[in-house]
C-alpha cells in the first residue's frame, strides 16, 4: 500500500485565526518501506510572522518573502499525495491547515477520515506512554540530533521511522518474493508450517547453522515469537 507521510509548520496554531502554512513535508512509503521520494516546498504565507511560531521552526518573514504562494504549489502537492493514504502526528492539525488552504485557492479538500494519525495510533499501542514526536523517537532510539527546529521535512523522516516502529518494526516490512504457487486466489501469501521450517534447517551446513543462530540472538522481540 502507498502511503504519503506528511508534516507542516504554520504561523500559528489555527487557521481560522488567518494562520497559514509555511511549510511541507512529505515522505512516500510503499507497504511501510521508504522509497526514497519525498516532497518538500518553502510557502510564503502573506502575513507576518509572529515571535512564537518563530521560535519553534526558525522561519522568519526574510526568508520566506521569495517563496511561492500555495496556490502555486497546490497541484504539485495534491498530485504527489494522490492515491495514498496520509500518516500524519496529530492529523486534524495539519488536515485542518490544508484544507483551509485548498478552500482559498477553490480546490478539493482532504477527507482525514483516509488518514492515519500517529498521535492516536501511539496512544492506542502504548496506552499511557508520551505521544509526541521527541518522545516516541527517543522509544525508538531513532536519532533526534538533527531536530534543534521543527522543520517540516525532517519531521516527515522521523515520523517515517516512528509509524514503522508502531506498525511492527522494520521486521514487519520485510517481504520475501515467493512463486506464484505461493500465492493463492486471494493474494494471500503461503504460510509455512514448522515441517517446512525444519526442512530448511536441515538443508544447512552446521556452520551455517551456528551462524544463523547467533544471527537470530541479536534480533529484539522477533515478531515470530509473538506469532508461534
Amino acid at each position: 500500500m502507498r502511503r504519503v507521510v506528511l508534516d507542516t509548520e504554520t504561523t500559528g496554531l489555527n487557521p481560522l485565526d488567518g494562520h497559514r502554512i509555511v511549510e511541507i513535508g512529505c515522505v512516500e512509503l510503499d507497504n511501510n518501506i521508504p522509497t526514497g521520494k519525498e516532497w518538500h516546498t518553502y510557502l510564503n504565507p502573506e502575513r507576518n510572522m509572529p515571535e512564537a511560531a518563530q521560535a519553534v521552526h526558525g522561519l522568519d518573514d526574510k526568508f520566506l518573502s521569495n517563496k511561492p504562494l500555495f496556490k502555486e504549489i497546490s497541484t504539485e502537492l495534491l498530485n504527489f499525495i494522490e492515491g495514498a493514504e496520509l500518516v500524519i502526528h496529530n492529523a486534524r492539525f495539519d488536515i485542518g491547515f490544508l484544507n483551509n488552504e485548498l478552500k482559498l485557492v477553490n480546490l478539493p479538500i482532504i477527507n482525514i477520515e483516509k488518514s492515519i494519525d500517529t498521535v492516536q495510533l501511539a496512544r492506542k499501542t502504548m496506552p499511557g506512554a508520551a505521544a509526541s514526536l521527541d518522545a516516541l523517537c527517543k522509544r525508538f532510539n531513532i536519532d533526534l540530533s538533527k531536530r534543534t527546529k521543527h522543520g517540516a521535512l525532517l519531521d516527515a523522516q522521523l515520523l517515517a521511522e516512528v509509524f514503522i516502529e508502531l506498525t511492527g518494526g522494520r521486521q514487519s516490512s520485510l517481504i520475501l518474493n515467493q512463486p506464484n504457487k505461493d500465492v493463492d486466489n486471494n493474494n494471500k501469501i503461503k504460510e509455512f508450517s514448522v515441517k517446512d521450517l525444519n526442512h530448511i534447517s536441515a538443508t544447512l551446513t552446521k556452520e551455517e547453522e551456528k551462524e544463523h543462530k547467533e544471527s537470530l540472538k541479536k534480533i529484539e522481540s522477533p515478531l515470530w515469537l509473538k506469532i508461534l
